[in-house]
């Protein structure tokens, strides 16, 4: 069967989400109001309430929500077959994502910019609203220990890759001064910027000297460096420290200098990514070696455990902390919330879907596909690596060679995954900050002093704990509950959705049945996790980072969705922002 088939289907019933379903949703449930002033106007400060035109706001959020994760999720998911995985996706993005969205950004303008974990305040109690920021608190954790553990290794396996990334910072910030200082258009500087990265790119595949390799510098693989550090471990502990380096600067300047017109630089490399390797489809026009669903799967079971595999790229509850955090305090109007919003969701569509079909034709046949995803830990082992063979064989179908293909496309991986990185940092200052205000402990409501609690604690989590992968394995270990953690947060948003809808009068089932759907579905795989598979009592070697995180994750969540029920149950109507009322 012709791969190709599999992006046709995808496509129309992705156009066909934002063209109808969108629409319906904007104009009937949240009602948008092209007269509403949005907290970007309200409370401009040029820092971090900055009204932004809705192209530009896209490319911040989407590629601020569009990681590692969309690629890395179904590229493990197949495993299970291709079949399950691209229903997830496709279905996911339309009737899950798009609302979660769109609907965390429309209540959070709606709401002076307040997070999801602030506005919990309002809906479900003050108690609520501190257990929803230590989740949050915990997934941001997370999700900077998992990013910069991705693109370390990344920079090691792919040292091609490290100068078109790092050069694209000074260029970013050229672009961010032009725009803001000089009232240019962003648009023609941020292609000249594409275009010096991949240029880059390509002079870098083909001179080694220009490959920033830093195990090489160290020694090789086999070298002692220091602390007893080999080559490989020594170099992924230094770009470690650099990304934190750069993830406290980028997250402590205001918006306009580094993290809008680096965004959207990366929106533009998404769209050029998305067309090279869709048009290098069409021309290859690759047959899926993969099965449909794999029955030698026996190990893990698909059923509930992949809608937690693959997050982003059907519904991930850290594109909540997004649109509340950063991207409602920079819509310009709110009716541009749909296109930001809902229209992200569908791009991560896109996004996941190629990951698909890259990983499901990378293999000259079933056995090779076997093979490699032998089990679901190989899966999780080799996903981003097949991932991205199969994504630069897909780009060899419009004639680049397979070496400079692979570089693009790591290129595209890095970038995607140090936006997300250092927004989720940002994220992490906020609600370090707010926990400062609950707490009454000022100290930490400064900005310096909680962006360095936020750096610290995520490299000394990616760092410290020992795993099967040696020297800072933590990103490894804590991937399955990123997962868990990210689907329990998406829920537990919608269900925050629904009780705001229920209060304003609407019909709030499109956000109510998916939330219902996730919950059952997340709590079900955590508390085989948590209870039987990182406990030990299967028999497995216990986990304990994982038992303890997880045990006190899936605690806070049921007393949070029990009290978000009892308050959904009330039959009062109490308007939570009357300003939305009609």
């Amino acid at each position: 069967m012709s791969a190709i088939w599999l992006a046709v289907v995808g496509t129309i019933v992705f156009v066909l989400g934002y063209r109808y379903y969108s629409k319906f949703v904007a104009e009937k449930i949240y009602r948008l109001d092209p007269n509403f002033v949005t907290p970007a106007h309200e409370f401009r400060d040029d820092v971090d309430f900055v009204p932004t035109k809705r192209s530009v706001l896209w490319g911040h959020h989407f590629t601020s929500v569009a990681g590692a994760a969309p690629i890395l999720g179904p590229a493990i998911a197949v495993y299970w077959g291709w079949l399950p995985a691209l229903l997830w996706v496709v279905l996911g993005t339309v009737f899950a994502a798009g609302v979660h969205d769109f609907g965390t950004l429309v209540l959070s303008v709606r709401n002076k910019g307040q997070s999801v974990g602030t506005l919990a305040n309002k809906l479900i109690g003050r108690n609520a609203k501190l257990l929803f920021l230590f989740i949050i608190l915990i997934l941001v954790l997370m999700v900077n220990a998992v990013f910069a553990w991705v693109i370390s290794n990344l920079f090691i396996r792919f040292p091609a890759s490290v100068l078109p990334v790092l050069i694209e910072i000074p260029l970013a910030i050229w672009i961010g001064y032009a725009v803001f200082k000089r009232k240019k258009s962003m648009l023609i500087p941020s292609i000249i910027a594409l275009l010096v990265m991949y240029g880059t790119a390509v002079v870098t595949s083909k001179v080694p000297f220009l490959q920033i390799d830093l195990v090489r510098y160290f020694g090789g693989e086999g070298s002692t460096v220091l602390f007893g550090l080999d080559g490989v471990s020594m170099a992924f502990f230094v770009w470690i420290i650099i990304l934190m380096v750069y993830c406290y600067i980028a997250s402590t300047l205001p918006v306009w200098k580094l993290l809008q017109p680096r965004d959207y630089i990366n929106s533009h490399q998404l769209v050029v990514g998305l067309v090279i390797m869709y048009a290098g489809l069409l021309f290859l026009n690759p047959e899926i070696t993969a099965p449909m669903t794999n029955p030698d799967a026996a190990d893990k079971s698909w059923l509930p455990l992949m809608f937690i595999t693959i997050a982003c790229g059907a519904i991930s509850g850290f594109h909540g902390l997004v649109s509340s955090g950063t991207t409602s305090k920079q819509l310009d109007k709110e009716t541009d919330a749909r296109f930001v919003g809902y229209f992200g969701a569908v791009g991560e569509g896109f996004l996941a879907l190629i990951s698909i079909i890259a990983c499901v034709t990378l293999f000259a046949n079933i056995g090779e596909f076997k093979e490699a995803y032998s089990s679901f830990g190989a899966a999780n082992q080799g996903g981003l690596g097949n991932f991205i063979a199969g994504g630069a064989q897909l780009v060899t179908g419009i004639g680049i060679p397979a070496d400079i293909a692979r570089t693009i496309i790591s290129v595209i991986v890095v970038s995607f995954a140090a936006t997300t990185l250092d927004s989720s940092v940002r994220l992490m200052r906020y609600i370090i900050s707010e926990l400062g205000v609950e707490y009454k402990v000022p100290t930490i409501t400064k900005t310096h002093v909680a962006t360095s609690i936020a750096v610290l604690s995520s490299a000394a989590l990616v760092l410290l704990p020992k795993g099967p992968n040696g020297f800072g394995s933590g990103g490894y270990i804590l991937w399955p509950l990123f997962g868990t953690t990210n689907q329990l947060l998406a829920g537990i948003s919608l269900l925050l959705i629904s009780v705001w809808l229920k209060r304003q009068g609407r019909n709030y089932l499109v956000t109510f049945i998916p939330m219902v759907f996730l919950l059952v579905m997340t709590t079900w795989a955590m508390i085989q996790q948590v209870f039987f598979e990182w406990s030990g009592l299967q028999g497995t070697n216990a986990n304990l980072l994982l038992f303890i995180f997880g045990a006190i994750i899936l605690v806070f969540a049921i007393w949070i969705v029990l009290t978000a029920i009892y308050e959904l149950s009330k039959k009062d109507n109490n308007s939570l922002d009357n300003t939305f009322k009609q």
